[in-house]
């Protein structure tokens, strides 16, 4: 049994990739690091039974051949994280709304339109406000509260117009702004110089990703949550956690503000009722309340590296409370390793 594993320097912080080869490392399991990038990529591959590979939305590079490369890959004798199934929708909020109408899972109400008269007409006959979202992009950088139909119709004309860059610098800078607010420690300052840099003299990875138009993505408002659920599976584990919206904010991602408890256990059942009938390795889904409960803002095949570094223990399929340390990175990688075994 032989792992590839697929590590470079560019977001580091974010990848998942040292995880893995600290775990082998630690298990003595036969690996070797490779470059995805790599012309004979594929040729490189066949001395391998399997390949771990945490691609990331904000990488131009991956969303230009990623998901090909794991079409090429994903076949009975060769096994791949993410697999075809857990990742073809990653990035892809308009995806996601039709992968998970099909299997009638429990999705906040979701529109999208192709055309500009379609998306005017839409506005022009539904009630505001709503939630307007890009397709792709981290975080929530690419997620505005519309109010007014007339605030929508300036909306459109820039989606059907010039369109959006899917990472806005503004953004970003006041997010670390933010940051330091809260903390108020000298990380969370530095930040801020690194933002105020990037917001002149952005990252090559980031300035080549491409401008979203020509549609218009949307979702219904659920006015009074002061939180969503955030459920990560991997396997026959769940991790979650509550976070909370920040003063004068809708949304809860990237606020900071959470805590371990007060999981509500309905999230944790669709949850893993959306991961069997997809047939999906891991899965990370998003859940705000309305009043007919718990119900999904969006899915992702991998949470953030740094989303669970505290967290006390995870759930099982049964329900049970498992007090113990967690590493996503040593669950994905436990999985991949048990089913080579299943297969050899």
């Amino acid at each position: 049994m032989k792992i590839a594993i697929h590590y470079t320097k560019e977001r580091v912080e974010d990848s998942y990739a040292p995880g893995w080869i600290e775990y082998c490392q630690k298990h003595n399991i036969n690996f070797k690091i490779v470059n995805c990038y790599d012309n004979d990529i594929v040729e490189q591959l066949k001395e391998f039974d399997a390949l771990l590979w945490h691609w990331d939305q904000l990488d131009f590079k991956s969303l230009l051949f990623a998901r090909g490369l794991t079409y090429v890959l994903d076949r009975s004798d060769f096994i791949i994280f993410p697999d075809v199934k857990t990742s073809w929708h990653y990035d892809d909020k308009v995806g996601q709304k039709y992968l998970l109408e099909s299997i009638d899972a429990p999705l906040v109400k979701s529109y999208v339109f192709y055309d500009k008269s379609s998306a005017l007409n839409w506005i022009d006959n539904t009630q505001f406000p709503k939630v307007f979202k890009l397709r792709s992009g981290a975080g929530s950088y690419n997620v505005k509260l519309i109010r007014t139909k007339d605030e929508a119709r300036r909306y459109a004309n820039i989606a059907f117009g010039k369109g959006f860059f899917p990472l806005s610098k503004k953004s970003v800078l006041d997010e670390r702004i933010w940051t330091f607010k809260k903390n108020r420690d000298l990380k969370s300052f530095l930040d801020i110089s690194k933002g105020i840099y990037r917001y002149f003299f952005p990252n090559e990875i980031y300035k080549n990703l491409p401008v979203e138009k020509n549609y218009i993505y949307a979702q219904d408002f659920i006015d009074g949550c002061d939180h969503d659920i955030r459920v990560f599976v991997i396997g026959d584990r769940a991790l979650t956690k509550k976070r909370f919206t920040r003063k004068g904010d809708f949304r809860a991602s990237g606020s900071g503000l959470m805590t371990w408890d007060e999981i509500p256990k309905e999230c944790i059942v669709k949850a893993f009722e959306v991961v069997d009938k997809l047939g999906v390795q891991s899965l990370a889904f998003d859940f705000v309340k309305d009043k007919d409960g718990y119900k999904i803002v969006e899915i992702s095949y991998i949470a953030s590296v740094r989303g669970f570094p505290d967290a006390p223990g995870y759930w099982s399929r049964d329900l049970e409370w498992i007090k113990s340390p967690v590493r996503a990175e040593y669950f994905i990688i436990e999985d991949l390793i048990n089913k080579l075994k299943d297969i050899h």
